[in-house]
């Protein structure tokens, strides 16, 4: 189970769906692309350079003191993230 976790000055998105195998897992692929997705897009289309960790099953984004364009990214991750949590409620989960 993929979990998202949003507090008021972090987003972590943890573990790993189990929808299929590793390097077949659709879940997994589309929440990796919308978090990697999310810092390319923070980091070329802002000035912004957030504080993050990204590794297998582990992604933390600090997001304090983010502009206006960021949080709009910010925003759109999390429309993208819902779509997936909505299509496969049994591997991931916004808490």
């Amino acid at each position: 189970m993929i979990e998202v976790s949003v507090q008021k000055d972090s987003i972590s998105v943890t573990g790993h769906a189990g929808y299929a195998p590793p390097g077949q897992d659709i879940v997994c692929a589309a929440v990796s692309t919308l978090t990697q997705g999310l810092i390319a897009s923070i980091e070329g289309l802002t000035d912004d350079r957030p504080d993050y960790t990204i590794a297998p099953g582990v992604f933390i984004l600090k997001i304090k003191d983010l502009s206006e364009k960021s949080k709009l990214l910010v925003d759109s991750f999390f429309v993208g993230i819902c779509g997936v949590a909505d299509a496969y409620p049994d591997y991931v989960r916004i808490v």
